[in-house]
């Protein structure tokens, strides 16, 4: 019989931070029709063009591991608050460039000051957040990103009709409004800045990568960057128009609804995850988001390929809050995880770099269809992986709370650290 938990509330930091993330989100999203477009205006090509937005990926992939020590050295919200005052710095800067290698450099400062700010706010995030909530609130951090991310090009349309360098301003200024927001309830809170926390023990990528379901973690990670982040936005564009023969709009349409259905089953998949598992949410989103990239790449028509599209998107959104939720678990309490979580956030980076590369060389050499059943065996490999790995959730499934019952503090069921569980027994397999 599963664990009876009790209905416990979101922390206020958690929806401070939240917040936050969704007003960031707004400006990041600001920046992806703008910033090629405004390289152009510098003279160079498609090619150089779009290096603007690889070097921010990359430099983000890069210092990641840096940032996960930073974040180990001297806790979350210093790291934190940096990392907001660098990316608005060098986002506003970007407004000022007068020639492309300007651009260039700014916007790789940028993505440092972006990187520094997302492991120090998810580390944070799963830190303050209850051991019962964990999915919840890892699905409450991607759908205000996912919310943002979709409304930021609409917001960035209308300034950039104004000016072209308008919304790199907007985006610095609001970047620092997030930032002296975060700064003035965190500290009135004063939990978020617990100084315990840097005498606390270290927990290793090293001793991580012993652990079967945070190898998993990294693997569908990987994956979800792979497809949602990366052939998503490169391949399916193209996709459309040189095989379905239908126009951009229609490209875009179908952009759109793969991002209604991850934004759709976000929360649901968090809260399952709290009180099923996260091994069983994970299983069931690489299923679909396998099904989904293959019936991507067979899709005969429009209607098909929409129907696809919204599969994918099911599937994206089912895996990330539990995954995340399982490497909160892998990380346990007692511990300084952050380059873990770090590494974590590194491997869907380098699959949103290196999955548009080899799906469009795929495309190129033999088929849409190659590229896109390549993704779905790159799911299928993270499914294959994640049904050896044991269930991390402290207790095994539990029961739901009791109507009216209510609580705000941690679960009864606090996990060792660095610990697994399979069921009500630990897991030592990999020990």
């Amino acid at each position: 019989m599963g664990v009876v938990v009790t209905r416990e509330r979101v922390p206020n930091e958690v929806w401070v931070l939240v917040s936050a993330a969704f007003l960031i989100a707004i400006g990041f999203g600001m920046m992806a029709p703008v910033v090629p477009a405004f390289a152009t205006t510098f003279g160079v090509g498609v090619t150089a063009a779009s290096f603007v937005v690889s070097a921010f990926a990359i430099v983000r992939l890069a210092f990641a591991p840096v940032g996960g020590r930073l974040v180990a050295r001297y806790s979350e919200r210093p790291v934190l608050m940096s990392g907001l005052v660098i990316n608005a710095a060098a986002t506003a800067a970007c407004g000022w460039a007068t020639s492309y290698w300007q651009l260039i450099g700014f916007r790789s400062i940028a993505g440092i000051g972006s990187v520094m700010f997302t492991v120090s706010a998810v580390g944070l995030v799963l830190r303050l957040s209850p051991i019962g909530l964990r999915g919840r609130v890892s699905g409450l951090w991607s759908t205000s990103f996912l919310l943002g991310n979709m409304a930021g090009p609409l917001v960035g349309g209308v300034f950039a009709g104004a000016s072209i360098r308008l919304p790199f301003l907007i985006y610095g200024g609001g970047t620092l409004l997030a930032g002296v927001l975060i700064w003035t309830l965190l500290t009135r809170s004063g939990s978020a800045a617990d100084p315990s926390t840097l005498d606390l023990p270290e927990f290793t990528v090293r001793q991580a990568l012993r652990r079967p379901a945070y190898r998993a973690s990294l693997l569908s990670s990987f994956t979800v960057g792979w497809i949602s982040f990366g052939v998503r936005y490169s391949l399916i564009p193209l996709y459309v128009v040189a095989t379905l023969h239908e126009s951009s709009t229609i490209a875009g349409i179908g952009l759109s609804i793969y991002a209604v259905g991850t934004a759709s089953v976000l929360l649901v998949a968090g809260r399952i995850a709290d009180l099923r598992g996260r091994k069983p949410v994970v299983l069931t989103g690489l299923t679909v988001l396998t099904a989904g990239s293959v019936a991507l790449g067979l899709a005969p028509s429009t209607p098909w390929f929409f129907a696809a599209s919204l599969l994918a998107g099911l599937g994206s959104g089912l895996v990330s809050p539990a995954q995340t939720a399982t490497v909160a678990d892998v990380i346990g309490t007692g511990v300084r995880g952050a380059p873990v979580l770090a590494f974590f956030q590194m491997a869907a980076d380098f699959g949103a770099i290196v999955g548009p590369l080899v799906a469009g060389a795929l495309a190129d050499w033999w088929s849409y269809r190659a590229a896109f059943i390549a993704c779905g065996v790159i799911s299928l490999l993270a499914l294959v992986l994640w049904s050896t790995a044991p269930e991390t959730l402290a207790g095994g499934p539990r029961r739901p709370p009791a109507k009216g019952s209510d609580r705000s503090g941690k679960d009864d069921d606090q996990a060792t650290p660095g610990s697994e569980v399979s069921g009500p027994a630990a897991d030592t397999s990999s020990s």
